[in-house]
């Protein structure tokens, strides 16, 4: 069995455990730094949307709120863009087309994966109450790189569609 030069050993172990520890070479899948913040996404679709002009949240449970920041944003959707051929290597592209919808995330600090209850109130441009709606919903674990990477912040959706709103 031949051996390394001592100069040269140092450098091929540390090659070797590197590879081990790859996950691109070993079976698992390397995991980022990715994380996913704890809180409540809000997708008011059209045509409610056109009425609303802002959003407030207010999230409680074991006996405390809070009340975080939640800004409204224009929606929008991928419209297929087409491809340049029919093969299995041909490339295909999408373009983001506005969907007249609104949508916003509030960052809800120390949100628990338990009952809470939301009330959100939309306003109009005056500052008129379009919705005022109380719902209970359990927010639930993310995992932004997979299950086999940690858990993130949990999460829930509401959705204001046709004058009602919803947990997706």
């Amino acid at each position: 069995m031949a051996t390394l030069p001592k100069a040269l050993a140092l450098p091929a172990a540390l090659l070797a455990l590197a590879a081990c520890g790859s996950g691109t070479l070993g079976a698992e899948r390397p995991c980022t730094a990715i994380g996913s913040a704890p809180g409540i996404g809000l997708s008011v679709r059209a045509p409610d949307a056109a009425r609303v002009s802002s959003a407030s949240l207010r999230v409680c449970w074991d006996g405390t709120c809070r009340e975080p920041a939640l800004e409204l944003r224009p929606s929008s959707t991928a419209v297929p863009a087409g491809c340049d051929g029919d093969g299995p290597d041909a490339a295909c592209g999408a373009v983001s087309s506005p969907d007249g919808g609104k949508t916003g995330f509030a960052q809800v600090t120390g949100l628990p994966k338990a009952p809470v209850r939301a009330v959100l109130v939309l306003r109009d441009a005056r500052g008129r109450t379009v919705l005022d709606r109380r719902i209970d919903l359990t927010p639930k674990a993310t995992f932004p790189n997979g299950p086999h990477c940690g858990e993130g912040g949990p999460q829930a959706a509401l959705t204001v569609a046709g004058g009602r709103m919803t947990v997706r």
